[in-house]
Parts: C-alpha cells; sequence; structure tokens
C-alpha cells in the first residue's frame, strides 16, 4: 500500500515538473517546431495518463487482496476461539471418564479383598478369577479330609511294595548283565508327587529313577545348555553325554586332532588305539558314528534286561509283569491274579558330575511340549531336589501346614476339569511350581492350615497372572536364593531363567484350549468340590 501511493506521487510531481505551463514565456523562446513539441508532449501526456490508470488498478488490486487477507485471518482467528473450548472440554470429559473407570476397577478389586485385609494379592488379579467364590472353610476342610485325606494310607502301602519289588528287578538285572561290557546300574530313588505326598488321582503311578554308569574304562562326559555354550531356545533344559574313557579330556586326547611325526608316539594311546571302531561306540550305546549317548539306545537296553531280569525271578511272585505303554518304555504294570493292577515307572538316568541333578532319557511330556531335539538331547530333572525342598520347608512351618493340601486340591480340581472337557496343556509339575514359587515368597505363618482358603486362592492368582503372561518360571533354574543347605549346583543358579510356559507362544491353539480350561475350571470350582463332600448341617 505505501510503495503504491509512493509512485503515484512520483508520477504527478514528474507531469508538473514538464507541464509547459511552468516555464515563464518571457523568459525563453519559442522555438521554431512548437508543433512537433506539442505532439510530443501530448503523446507524453497520454502515456502518464495510462500510467495513472494502470497504478490506479494495481492499487484497488492490492486493497482487495489486502481486505481478503484480513477477512480470512478474522476467520481463523474466530475459529481458533471456538476450537479451544471443544478441545477442553473433550479432554475434561476423556480424563473423569478415566477417573471413573480406575475408580470402578478399585472398587471391584478391593471387594475380593480378605475382610481383615491382612493378606496381600501375590499376583494381578485378573478378570476371570472375579467372579468366583471358593467353599468356605468348612466346607473346604470337609471335602479334604472326606475325599483327599483317606488316599495317603493306600499311596503309603504302594511304595512300599513297589519299592522291594523294583529292587529285586533291579538286582537280578545285574546278575544278568556282563560287567565288563553292560552299563552299571545303581540302586533306584522315588520321585515325584507320590514320593512328595500329594498325588490324589488314580491309578497311584510310583516313579522310580534308576542311575546307570559306563563300564570301565570309560566314563561320561556331560554338557548342559548353560554350560557355556550356545544353545538353540528350542534346546533350554536340555545337555548332551559324551562318553570318554578315563582320563581322557571330553573334547578328545591331543593325538586325535594333531598329526604326530613318525618317531613320536602318544604317551596316553597306543598306535593300535587312537581310531575307535564305531561297533564299540554302539556297543557302549552312543548314536551311530558318535561318542554321543544315545537315549534311545539306552531305552532299549534298559528294557531288554529288565525282561531278562524279570524271566530270572518271576517263579518267585504270584504275579505278571509287563510293559504298559509303547510311547513310555519305562512305564511298568504289575497284573494280579484277581485282576487288580500296580502301574510304575522305571526310568534310566545319568548323573549331572556331582549333584543329584539327573539327565532323564524319557521324560513325560504332555501334547504342549515338542519332541526331542534329537535323541542325544536328553532332558535335565530336579526332582530330587524338589523333593529335598519341599521336606526343608515342611520343618519350618506350623504344624499341619496348608501346603500341600492346597497342591491336592487344586492338583484334584484340574484334573476333574480336564476329565470333563479334554486334556490342556497345563500339568501336575506347573502347579507343583506354583507351590514351590509361593513357599518361596510366603512367610511361614502363612501356611497355618486355618489359611487354606487364602492360600488356595493365592495359588490360583498366581496361576492365572502366570498364564495370561505366558511366563511361569522354573524354581531351581536362575533363582538364586536356592538355601544352601539343599547343595544345588551354582552354575544352574546364575543361568537365565527358564520359562516353562515358553511352548504357549509357539502354539496358539494349545494356549486357547489351556485359557479356557483354567476359566472354566475357575467356574465350575464349587460346583465340583460341593459334589464330592458330605453335607454339613
Amino acid at each position: 500500500m505505501p510503495v503504491g501511493i509512493f509512485r503515484v506521487c512520483l508520477v504527478v510531481i514528474t507531469a508538473i515538473i514538464n507541464h509547459p505551463l511552468l516555464f515563464p514565456k518571457e523568459n525563453g523562446t519559442i522555438p521554431e517546431n512548437t508543433e512537433e513539441i506539442i505532439q510530443k508532449m501530448k503523446e507524453r501526456e497520454e502515456i502518464l495518463r495510462l500510467e495513472k490508470l494502470r497504478l490506479e488498478q494495481e492499487i484497488a488490486g492490492q486493497e482487495a487482496r489486502q481486505k481478503a487477507l484480513e477477512k480470512a485471518a478474522k476467520v481463523v482467528e474466530e475459529s481458533k476461539e471456538e476450537k479451544v473450548p471443544w478441545d477442553m472440554w473433550t479432554a475434561i470429559s476423556l480424563v473423569i471418564f478415566l477417573l471413573i473407570e480406575v475408580w470402578r476397577q478399585d472398587f471391584q478389586e478391593g471387594n475380593w479383598q480378605d475382610a481383615g485385609g491382612e493378606e496381600d494379592d501375590m499376583a494381578v488379579l485378573g478378570k476371570a478369577f472375579k467372579g468366583v467364590v471358593l467353599p468356605n472353610k468348612a466346607t473346604l476342610a470337609s471335602f479334604y479330609e472326606k475325599r483327599i485325606l483317606g488316599t495317603t494310607g493306600d499311596m503309603a502301602r504302594m511304595r512300599e511294595m513297589v519299592e522291594g519289588f523294583a529292587d529285586d528287578l533291579l538286582e537280578a538285572l545285574r546278575s544278568v548283565c556282563n560287567r565288563d561290557a553292560d552299563m552299571e546300574v545303581e540302586d533306584c530313588m522315588g520321585v515325584g508327587s507320590m514320593y512328595e505326598n500329594w498325588r490324589v488321582r488314580k491309578p497311584f503311578v510310583c516313579d522310580l529313577i534308576v542311575p546307570f554308569a559306563p563300564p570301565e574304562p570309560y566314563c561320561f562326559r556331560s554338557q548342559t545348555w548353560c554350560s557355556g555354550d550356545s544353545f538353540p531356545p528350542d534346546e533350554q533344559g536340555y545337555g548332551t553325554i559324551k562318553v570318554c574313557r578315563a582320563g581322557e579330556d571330553a573334547a578328545g586326547c591331543i593325538c586325535d586332532k594333531t598329526k604326530l611325526g613318525e618317531d613320536m608316539l602318544c604317551l596316553l594311546h597306543s598306535q593300535a588305539n587312537t581310531t575307535r571302531p564305531s561297533s564299540e561306540m554302539e556297543d557302549l550305546l552312543c548314536f551311530k558314528n558318535t561318542q554321543y549317548l544315545d537315549a534311545d539306545q539306552v531305552m532299549k537296553w534298559f528294557q531288554i534286561a529288565v525282561t531278562k531280569a524279570w524271566n530270572r525271578i518271576s517263579h518267585k511272585y504270584e504275579f505278571d509283569l509287563s510293559f504298559s505303554l509303547l510311547d513310555s518304555p519305562g512305564a511298568l504294570k504289575i497284573k494280579f491274579k484277581s485282576g487288580k493292577s500296580v502301574a510304575f515307572n522305571l526310568t534310566p538316568v545319568v548323573q549331572y558330575e556331582n549333584s543329584d541333578v539327573y539327565f532323564i532319557s524319557h521324560f513325560p511330556r504332555s501334547g504342549l511340549a515338542g519332541d526331542l531335539p534329537s535323541s542325544t538331547h536328553w532332558f535335565l530333572t530336579f526332582a530330587v531336589y524338589e523333593r529335598r525342598f519341599i521336606q526343608l520347608v515342611s520343618k519350618m512351618l506350623p504344624a499341619n501346614a496348608c501346603h500341600v493340601s492346597c497342591l491336592q486340591i487344586l492338583s484334584f480340581l484340574h484334573g476333574k476339569q480336564c476329565s470333563l472337557t479334554g486334556p490342556s496343556g497345563l500339568t501336575n509339575y506347573h502347579l507343583k511350581t506354583v507351590l514351590l514359587h509361593l513357599l518361596q515368597a510366603r512367610p511361614c505363618q502363612d501356611w497355618a492350615p486355618e489359611k487354606l482358603e487364602a492360600r488356595l486362592q493365592d495359588m490360583l492368582k498366581f496361576l492365572e497372572k502366570c498364564l495370561h503372561e505366558k511366563k511361569l518360571h522354573h524354581f531351581f533354574v536362575g533363582n538364586g536364593k536356592i538355601p544352601a543347605e539343599l547343595g544345588f549346583p551354582i552354575i544352574f543358579q546364575r543361568a537365565e531363567p527358564l520359562n516353562l510356559f515358553r511352548p504357549f507362544v509357539l502354539h496358539r491353539d494349545v494356549y486357547r484350549k489351556t485359557v479356557d480350561t483354567f476359566h472354566e475350571m475357575l467356574r465350575n470350582t464349587s460346583a465340583l468340590i460341593n459334589e464330592y463332600t458330605v453335607h454339613i448341617p
């Protein structure tokens, strides 16, 4: 706008200066070509007039554009003034809604806490557990006494009978084996729910493990997934066993890796012994053309040896012995003439160094777990330490503590629900792992017998949280708080935690089935307990 005014003023001043009237006639002479000058002045005047018109049009256009911009700016300001209150009310409404929702959830969770306020939640309470109402203490006590406690005497008698027969069978097995060529079998040990006194569902099955060692001059050199070498995620929890000569390093003698001169001789091995025949290693139950112990070969040898041992002592007993399950090579069944039967598992294992951790050849797995990576990979079992930990903690708990009762009730409920809706990826070992974690986290006085209902709720909440996160850590692996009295190997305490629910991440259909079964069990808890409980007046 100022530029336009300046240009107009400049044109007017130029016109005034160049106008002929400014020059007095008496002060100048009229040129001879006056007409030509007048004509040029007219042309000049016409040009100035056209320039003035153009400048006026340009100034008018600028003024129009300026007005349009001012109008647009005014509209924007009005829209901002209208939008700010709208955004403010939207934000206020959203904050109020969130506060109401948080208050509602806190209020609902508060209704499920214990009335005295002395019990703290061990896990985040999920949606499924909010609608569950467990039976009262009297009903739970009656259910436990009538339905579960009565089976304890049966388990004790069965354990005594199976252990006596297994000792006799293994003694006969040693007599039929070649001491110079066959594996050396040690005494068996009882592990699992039957020996931890919490098994509730029939048929009762005793789990016995039988350590064995190679004949002289050989020995086992084991390697686990946490020993330093990288193992794939699907091989965590497993290890390999290499058969070596006594005094030989697991990696082998240097004479197998270095070319010795013609005039040099290995002091440990003769020239004829530098290469081991493959048939010799197969006789030691190794995988073909390797030094690694083969679990399938071990089970075949063990089944044949058990069959020979039974043939030797069968005349002493008035019952028959047979292998009961094809997919579980160590499963045996005693059949009496009366028609009754007793089942037990006799499984060969290899000791890990000088500890009570064992490599087990065939571990009972559910459909959730995948197959072994190969037959040279052995699963590690910590069953002996689990039994010792429960025994150690039980000595510090109050008299008639409810920890075993909680595990028995939960195992019974899960078993009944699976019989109704089919099997799921949740096993009794998962339930026992939950109990072990809570035994370590809870003070001893919290396991008094009158707190059975509260501790059962804790187990259900903890299990629901683990299912929601798809994460249940192995109790011993990666746990630095294991009591020193157990003498647990430090290598496993320093290892990364082992997630027992990792297969749920890989098998979404099994996970969905497991969660549905668990939620259905929660809804049916009261009905299942009342169904098996004597009426209390």
